[in-house]
């Protein structure tokens, strides 16, 4: 493997996998540094049976399905529950949207076609492709991961749809210390790159750097020496969301492509650096 991110410090934000990306790193001639930004991400196992049990008693008109894993889960527990037939009916007879490759492929797997996709794995992406469709009056509900998606419901809402949330996973906020210490190698540039895998992990810490006054700090590091790292759009979008512009992101949105990705652009930086040096 390519020793793209010699000399190179990166910080992974991630709880899960981090031991994983952190050989990648390390494999590519990195100095791994575990960050996590994200406390545990458990299974809310009492709402999601009372989601389940509401979704089959009131079957919508549309389902929006923003993650594969999700909907695993909740076919999952809907099987522990007796209630796995009953729901794959129910979820046929709906008008299904789908947001993402991995969630068209948890619908294919049960010969489940969606109505309605995004052309490019965004949420704002999803909702351009819902521009045929009225949903004036209609009943839908959104399933997603363990985060909140305010933009997709406050849309939904201006489409006066009847709209319900399903949120098989909570996320749990990381230990403070944890993001003190980001923050603090991040707004003290000791640290050449931070990936996150999901955009909870920039969130929590966006909004602890926020209360410590510290956010502006932190938008102008990765503005430069600094650089963010997304494992694809949705998480970059949380970045843009606070004004952070220089992302780097891979176009298969996966860990070890953004680690390649991120290779890239040390090796390019490297290359203008090396021309640079030799003009002068």
């Amino acid at each position: 493997m390519a020793q793209n991110m010699k000399g190179k410090v990166v910080a992974l934000a991630c709880s899960r996998k981090a031991a994983e990306m952190g050989t990648l790193v390390e494999k590519m001639g990195g100095t791994p540094r575990h960050r996590p930004s994200q406390g545990t991400v458990f299974l809310d196992d009492e709402k999601l049976r009372e989601g389940i049990l509401s979704w089959t008693d009131n079957p919508p008109q549309w389902v929006i399905l923003t993650t594969g894993i999700g909907l695993d889960t909740i076919f999952e527990m809907a099987e522990r529950m007796g209630l796995a037939e009953k729901f794959h009916e129910v979820l046929s007879q709906s008008s299904i949207a789908a947001r993402g490759y991995k969630t068209v492929n948890a619908l294919r797997k049960r010969n489940l076609t969606p109505l309605v996709r995004d052309d490019d794995g965004s949420t704002a992406g999803l909702i351009r492709s819902f521009e045929p469709y009225d949903l004036k009056g209609a009943s839908v509900i959104v399933q997603l991961h363990g985060d909140p998606a305010p933009k997709l419901m406050e849309w939904l809402e201006e489409q006066e749809a009847y709209a319900r949330q399903l949120l098989p996973y909570r996320h749990v906020p990381p230990e403070q210390e944890q993001l003190e210490q980001l923050v603090a190698d991040i707004v003290g540039t000791k640290v050449d790159a931070v990936t996150f895998t999901s955009a909870p992990q920039f969130r929590f810490l966006a909004e602890y750097a926020r209360e410590q006054g510290q956010l502006p700090l932190l938008i102008e590091a990765f503005a430069g020496p600094v650089v963010a790292v997304a494992v694809g759009k949705i998480t970059a979008q949380a970045l843009k969301e606070e004004g952070i512009e220089r992302i780097v992101i891979p176009e298969e949105e996966r860990m070890g492509s953004m680690m390649v990705e991120l290779g890239r652009f040390f090796l390019a930086q490297s290359e203008v650096a090396t021309t640079t040096q030799d003009q002068e």
